[in-house]
């Protein structure tokens, strides 16, 4: 969807808020929980609830899906749509829901397509509070999971340069009928080496955020069932925050999403197929093993960079009046691995799932036009 805005675009400084601090320590830890639950909310709100699909499971989107509800959840259901259904699904989400200033919307729409656009009023913004349980693996190729109930702000807000929607916050850069460019964040949570485990001597596993340019292309769309089949490709650099900021690496995580925006009741669901790649550094902070970590039962390791294997995600989620609700289950596969052979990896098949739930307890009296596609 390409949304129209009378207003000039927001201003950049409302993205880096969420991650401003008086100091290194304080900013490890707001990255860290700004990422959780972006990972949270891109795999119940994106249109394929994908989370991030990093080699750390990530408590995100879900870029990748990736990306719990709140911050990518689907909008409030049309009060008055002209001529059209309610808006469809987008997830990490999660249909897509698009923003473009109103000087640049309508030429797009007519390059593009050949009827007259469709628009439904929306509150600019709204807001709310939930919460989410995810159950994770302490990274991809391990046995041991994790339980997590993390609390997740519910925002969305449909302005023409800065969106936080079903599709995750992000500042879009490009929009048009078959393609968009915008800003993809991600993140992974941190690890404890545990004394029986795998890893046991050897550091943790530090919380990482991701971020990167993400181009969005449509690859097929039904307008009279609200269908979409569309092809992600986000590009993210990897940055580690214990004891300050620093690079860990690169992911490039290809993702195909097929969007449906009603199966019944009111239900959005989303499906996601991605193939998943990381850089040697990326690799190496989680699968290697140094000859001085090796021991009898760990052989020393060096992992390179490429193949991470693939993801399949199914999730749905439906809006209420005031409350949202979603959930997703996923599964992961290490068969094709660059890493595969690492002593750390220990199952080559993991399912991971989680469900979220979301009060919105306030949305702006001004009303924008969304024009779908």
């Amino acid at each position: 969807m390409t949304r129209r805005h009378t207003l000039r675009p927001a201003s950049p400084v409302l993205t880096l808020r969420l991650v401003r601090h008086p100091g290194i320590g304080l900013a490890a830890g707001a990255a860290w929980l700004t990422a959780a639950a972006a990972v949270a909310t891109s795999a119940f709100a994106t249109p394929a609830f994908a989370a991030p699909a990093s080699a750390t499971p990530a408590l995100a989107a879900p870029e990748e899906a990736g990306a719990i509800g709140p911050l990518a959840a689907p909008p409030l259901p049309a009060p008055a749509a002209v001529g059209a259904a309610a808006s469809p699904v987008t997830s990490p989400s999660a249909g897509t829901s698009r923003v473009a200033p109103a000087d640049s919307a309508v030429p797009s729409i007519r390059r593009w397509t050949t009827t007259p656009p469709l628009t439904t009023s929306l509150p600019l913004w709204e807001l709310g509070i939930g919460a989410a349980g995810l159950t994770l693996p302490d990274y991809r190729g391990a046995a041991h999971k994790r339980h997590y109930l993390l609390p997740v702000p519910y925002v969305i807000y449909r302005g023409a340069f800065l969106r936080a929607d079903r599709e995750g916050a992000r500042a879009v850069l490009l929009d048009s009928n078959l393609l968009d460019v915008d800003i993809s964040v991600a993140g992974t949570p941190p690890s404890r080496s545990e004394p029986d485990g795998p890893r046991a001597g050897m550091p943790d596993l530090e919380p990482t955020f991701e971020i990167g340019p993400n181009v969005n292309v449509t690859l097929w769309r039904d307008k009279t069932s609200n269908r979409k089949l569309h092809l992600r490709l986000p590009v993210r650099a990897a940055i580690g925050l214990h004891g300050g900021f620093h690079n860990v690496g690169t992911t490039f995580d290809p993702k195909l999403n097929f969007d449906i925006a009603n199966v019944g009741l009111g239900w959005r669901m989303g499906m996601q197929l991605g193939a998943l790649n990381g850089s040697k550094r990326y690799h190496q902070r989680i699968y290697s093993v140094s000859p001085e970590q090796a021991t009898a039962s760990r052989p020393a390791y060096e992992a390179r960079g490429g193949r991470a294997g693939w993801q399949v995600l199914v999730a749905t989620s439906r809006r209420f009046e005031n409350f949202w609700v979603g959930g997703f289950l996923r599964h992961d596969t290490l068969g094709n691995a660059s890493f595969v052979d690492s002593p750390l990896v220990q199952r080559r098949h993991t399912w991971t799932g989680g469900l979220g739930v979301a009060w919105v307890f306030a949305r702006s009296s001004r009303m924008v036009d969304v024009v779908e596609r």
